[in-house]
């Protein structure tokens, strides 16, 4: 099973709406098959170590990590590949949630004389399935959202000077995070101030992720990278409901996705942000910012991941900060966040934070 987890991670970021799904048969002792869900979605991971395994499926284990799916969509179902091929076990570490599946896979496994083994390194595969999880029960996909500052929690000079804070192998690290997400999205701020392309970049050829942009006024330079790339890359940009119509033609004939969005306080509700990702597909996004884009979606408690990124270098209090104005008066109505990972990158020092339940 540890092995079929390490597969299906290959995909994260790749296979939206779909899971990323690792599967390995194995006969005798020996593994006759892998598979992965692939970019797009499909083909799905059974199949694929099915067709590797060939004859020797009939009678194996397969380890699967996620209930095999039961319904028709754009391919059949993998519980018939699997019973016809003639394996005598399936080991799997949770159910799919969606309510197309949701048991049915599992039982159609066992009423075809099947053995189902269930709950076998659950707690990891609920890690790794998260995103996929939290979008069939909540319809919004999962948040990390990535600050690199400065030791005194900044991101940029008062100029806007921000490259670069931290060095190269922490943006390396974050590009790595990027391609295991779904989307990147910045607020129209970061996406004004600093041009960013928002691909992933020296990790070799992949599938990019969707670039997200949140701009209620949809008032982004149309001579920008994102501008010039939107027919080449995927770029999506979140906008209020009452955005000039003329801006909205203008970017979708360049290229870019447009999802209106309501608007509450003045800026993109984050709730109304989320579904409409969600609803698009997405189940993992990578926030990077900017600061009133981060803090709407840390108050409303929709950051599920917080990754930092912290250098060596102090800007001083005119810098800018790394979060927008929250709100708060009292202090225990902070957002409390649970240290689950330190470690140094190059010269710079990476926390990951998971909220306090």
């Amino acid at each position: 099973m540890a092995l079929a987890l390490s597969l299906g991670r290959r995909s994260m970021g790749q296979c939206a709406p779909n899971p990323a799904v690792g599967c390995v048969i194995v006969s005798g002792g020996r593994i006759v098959g892998r598979g992965v869900t692939a970019p797009g979605g499909r083909p799905h991971a059974e199949p694929q170590a099915l067709a590797q395994a060939g004859a020797a499926a009939r009678g194996a284990t397969v380890y699967v990590t996620l209930e095999p799916c039961a319904h028709h969509g754009r391919t059949p179902p993998c519980v018939e590949a699997l019973i016809a091929a003639g394996v005598a076990r399936v080991v799997a570490p949770l159910e799919d949630t969606d309510p197309r599946v949701s048991g049915q896979g599992f039982a159609r496994l066992r009423a075809a004389g099947v053995a189902v083994t269930t709950g076998v390194m659950a707690a990891e595969a609920m890690q790794d399935h998260a995103g996929f999880l939290l979008r069939n029960a909540t319809g919004r996909p999962r948040v990390t959202l990535k600050l690199a500052t400065s030791l005194d929690g900044r991101i940029a000079t008062a100029s806007g000077d921000s490259q670069w804070i931290t060095g190269p192998e922490a943006r390396r690290a974050v590009h790595a995070m990027r391609a295991h997400h779904d989307a990147v999205m910045v607020g129209a701020g970061t996406a004004r101030a600093d041009d960013p392309m928002l691909t992933v970049r020296g990790l070799g050829p992949r599938r990019q992720p969707v670039r997200v942009v949140v701009s209620r006024r949809l008032d982004l330079p149309r001579d920008s990278a994102l501008a010039r790339s939107a027919g080449d890359v995927p770029l999506w940009i979140c906008h209020g409901e009452g955005a000039d119509e003329g801006r909205v033609a203008a970017w979708r004939e360049a290229g870019a996705r447009l999802l209106p969005c309501r608007v509450a306080a003045g800026q993109v509700a984050p709730d109304a942000l989320l579904a409409a990702l969600g609803a698009a597909g997405l189940t993992r996004v990578f926030c990077e910012g900017g600061g009133a884009l981060a803090a709407s979606l840390m108050g409303a408690g929709m950051v599920d991941e917080l990754v930092s990124f912290t250098a060596g270098c102090a800007i001083g209090a005119e810098g800018l900060p790394a979060l927008g104005a929250l709100g708060l008066s009292r202090l225990d109505e902070a957002p409390r966040f649970v240290l689950a990972e330190t470690r140094a990158i190059g010269g710079d020092v990476l926390h990951r934070w998971l909220p306090r339940a």
